[in-house]
């Protein structure tokens, strides 16, 4: 690299002390491993401040997603959503399908995905960040909260539709997708199709309209299947149930 690129890179990086000599040191064959170190030191510090603010905690790595569980599953888009183009168009992410179907891990991997690649996210469960808003009291709590839920790059909002909720909750959720609309992306993961957001908000007057707004820009992946946590729980069950025989076979 030529010696103003690694002057750019030093100055990105605040080496005021290199920069301060560096007719003197410009050619010195240490300067670019120098920056390298830096740069990948930095790099790394971030990214492990970004996934402890991120909140994902533990989650299985898309490796272990079993495609051929699902009945109905596009694997042409799931792959797609992975190279993050969603991300670069601020576009929403809803993956709608029953318990069990991998819900919650393909929206770990989707907000993984885009921490390594540089942004910021959060993920969150619906009835925590509906709740955490509700009990804001007064205005200017409430407002910082809503800019809390909004500064992430990519928001990911967890199991909504699992429990019912009133009015107020219905427009706090609104109000969380219009600050982020066509700004940055928001991902919903749910167990209901749109047509039934009526029961997660009942008496709620704003329903098509948050819908509208969420679904305008967005990739909406759906899934049907059985529950593979129910199926590896019945796995574990018959394995522990054969190994128990076992024991006891050699123990008679």
């Amino acid at each position: 690299m030529s010696a103003d690129g690694l002057r750019d890179r030093a100055r990105a990086l605040g080496l005021y002390g290199v920069l301060s000599e560096w007719d003197a040191v410009k050619n010195e064959p240490w300067l670019a491993r120098l920056i390298e170190i830096e740069e990948a030191e930095r790099g790394r510090r971030s990214l492990d401040r970004r996934v402890t603010s991120s909140r994902l905690g533990r989650f299985k790595p898309m490796a272990d997603f079993d495609h051929d569980w699902p009945k109905r599953l596009d694997r042409a888009q799931l792959a797609d959503l992975f190279t993050l183009a969603w991300l670069e168009e601020a576009a929403n992410v809803v993956i709608i399908g029953p318990n069990g179907v991998g819900k919650t891990m393909i929206a770990k991997n989707l907000a993984h995905q885009a921490l390594l690649s540089g942004a910021s996210a959060r993920f969150i469960n619906a009835s925590e960040l509906l709740n955490d808003l509700a009990a804001q009291e007064g205005s200017r709590s409430l407002q910082h909260r809503l800019r809390h839920y909004s500064r992430p790059r990519v928001l990911v909002i967890d199991e909504l539709g699992y429990l019912s909720y009133d009015h107020r909750h219905a427009d706090l959720l609104f109000e969380v997708v219009s600050r982020r609309y066509l700004e940055k992306p928001t991902v919903i993961t749910t167990n209901k199709p749109f047509a039934e957001w009526n029961e997660t908000f009942p008496s709620a007057s704003c329903v098509v309209t948050l819908v509208d707004r969420l679904t305008h820009q967005a990739e909406i992946l759906q899934i049907d299947g059985s529950s593979y946590r129910l199926k590896e729980a019945q796995e574990r069950a018959a394995r522990k149930s054969a190994e128990r025989k076992a024991r006891s076979r050699r123990n008679s």
